[in-house]
């Protein structure tokens, strides 16, 4: 029986808590309930205890426990902790490391995979201090599930709702389920591809052409492929990331660098995943700086190579995985990308929205193979790197 430590901060979503202690009893967790001060001004103890067959607990220095040291005991028990509703407050006390409470206290305590459902109003969830924290947490090995958009109690509608528990109780499944993942070195013996980042395509000696993707997600990739025993060659357009430990990192920057790289490398790998936003055109490079002359400028653009096409064409080819990130239509275009590409998988993510996508901390995919798909749902691109690992993972072994 799995111990799922569930800590409820103070937001009127609070009440969606009690769901979730049902949902995971149903699961067979075992579940033990950590309450703030504050909670308790949305909801009762009495309902956390009546539902999770244990006593609540609201002290940090409770006499009743051993030692009055009940939040070690507490940190050892969890086989998870998962903070939801958690506040603005809350994950900023987190973020800094303050423990003034038990909840706090028990995250700095806890060596066990710890998740996090934000719950604020759409303009606390936008504010540059509380993405920071995120951020920070994130750095910390913190997963987030949501938030949502959706209706808030203040009447106002945006990103901020908590995930649904339906939500939070499958991820914790997912995390917690035994089968075999990427920590238990399913791709030993692997050798993965992976280009990520964006590229750059210069216009003359000073200015280029590039796209917003930052790589975050393909660097996420590499460093799950990497924990699942796998020996991982990164080729990375220009990003400001610190390439995950044992990675054979190739530098590119434009795309027909990015071809000669993958191509160059593909046959000697099992697996090949396209995270890189390529540039689809590239234009004819002055060699001196264009100067402004009248009130517009026509620029002449060529088509770049397909290096997925290239690489699936392979007569050896590698397992090949594309991505496809979409404004619109996503499903239409990711399977016809799947089909005329000849991949045996492709994630397709939306970009443009509010949440997820291109510079974010987080992401959700749809990933689609010949009559299969699956949905990632939105969490930070760590945890969804793992997910997708997994699933290459099952995808070659049932091939």
């Amino acid at each position: 029986m799995k111990h799922i430590l569930l800590g409820v901060s103070g937001g009127i979503a609070a009440y969606k808590a009690a769901e979730l202690v049902r949902l995971l009893r149903k699961q067979g967790a075992e579940v033990r309930v950590v309450m703030t001060q504050s909670a308790l001004e949305f909801i009762s103890s009495l309902t956390f205890q009546a539902l999770s067959g244990n006593p609540v607990h609201t002290e940090l220095l409770d006499t009743e426990a051993e030692n009055a040291m009940g939040h070690i005991s507490l940190a050892r028990w969890a086989d998870v902790l998962i903070i939801a509703p958690a506040t603005a407050n809350t994950l900023a006390k987190l973020s800094c490391g303050l423990a003034d409470d038990l909840l706090s206290t028990l995250y700095l305590a806890a060596t066990c995979p710890v998740y996090v459902a934000p719950a604020m109003n759409q303009a606390m969830w936008s504010k540059v201090v509380t993405q920071e924290n995120i951020a920070r947490l994130i750095r910390q090995g913190v997963h987030i599930i949501g938030p949502e958009i959706g209706d808030q109690a203040c009447g106002e509608t945006g990103l901020g709702r908590m995930s649904e528990p339906m939500t939070i109780c499958n991820q914790l499944v997912l995390a917690l389920q035994d089968q075999v993942t990427f920590s238990e070195l399913g791709l030993q013996g692997h050798r993965v591809l992976i280009s990520a980042g964006p590229t750059r395509e210069p216009l003359d000696p000073v200015r280029y052409l590039t796209n917003r993707s930052s790589g975050k997600m393909g660097y996420a990739i590499a460093a799950a492929a990497i924990k699942a025993g796998a020996d991982v060659t990164l080729v990375s357009g220009p990003v400001e990331l610190t390439a995950p430990a044992n990675v054979n990192l190739i530098n590119v920057t434009t795309a027909e660098q990015m071809y000669q790289a993958v191509m160059s490398s593909a046959l000697e790998h099992t697996i090949y995943i396209g995270t890189a936003a390529v540039a689809d055109y590239s234009p004819i490079v002055s060699d001196k700086k264009i100067k402004k002359d009248g009130n517009s400028l026509t620029l002449i653009l060529q088509k770049t190579k397909d290096i997925l096409a290239a690489v699936s064409a392979l007569e050896q080819r590698p397992f090949t995985v594309g991505f496809a990130a979409e404004t619109h239509d996503l499903e239409r275009y990711a399977r016809d990308k799947l089909t005329q590409k000849k991949l045996d998988m492709i994630a397709a993510n939306w970009v443009g929205q509010e949440q997820g996508g291109f510079d974010s901390e987080q992401n959700a995919l749809q990933v689609f193979w010949d009559k299969g798909d699956k949905a990632l749902l939105m969490t930070d691109k760590g945890q969804l790197a793992e997910q997708l690992i997994d699933l290459i993972i099952e995808r070659i072994k049932a091939r």
